[in-house]
């Protein structure tokens, strides 16, 4: 896009890389994501999709109820924890691991006592190794998600009462 003439920094914008974008459409079905972004400096190519039983438009552009109410997993998931205290949402997007490695013990299991800060899973992202730790002690009452699971910005993790 130009801006009265001339590009907005000392070089035009790089072209969209169709290589680039079907990688990353590849990596949202393969892991389930809706979302995702690569940069290289000031340029970023983001990828999005709507996520399956979203709300479309209908004829006159307004969104069309749904014709039944239909019960999934991830509703379960949010109807199930999303306003309790001890939620423990997602703070990144990434692949959530249970234990410190395969076939290792996991960190907590449900019914496990825990304290404030203690390790409750791991979430890679970028091939970092990032710990999601206790907000608070209690006893874990449910885990939302499975072990090498795609994980999205504030899914449902685990519940701690």
């Amino acid at each position: 896009m130009k801006f009265g003439g001339r590009w907005p920094s000392s070089r035009p914008p790089l072209a969209p890389d169709a290589e680039v974008i079907r990688a990353l459409a590849g990596l949202l079905s393969e892991t389930g994501l809706t979302e995702i972004e690569y940069a290289i400096g000031d340029h970023r190519i983001r990828v999005a999709r709507k996520p399956p039983g979203s709300v479309k438009p209908g004829v006159n552009g307004h969104a069309a109820p749904p014709s039944a109410p239909v019960e999934t997993a991830e509703t379960d998931k949010v109807m199930n924890g999303a306003a309790h205290p001890g939620l423990v949402a997602s703070p990144i997007v990434g692949i959530a691991y249970l234990a410190t490695q395969p076939g290792a013990a996991p960190f907590v299991r449900v019914g496990d006592v825990i304290g404030e800060g203690q390790t409750l899973l791991i979430i890679e992202a970028m091939k970092v190794m990032n710990q999601i730790r206790a907000p608070r002690a209690g006893r874990v009452s449910r885990i939302f998600v499975e072990d090498a699971e795609p994980v999205e910005y504030g899914a449902a993790l685990m519940l701690i009462e």
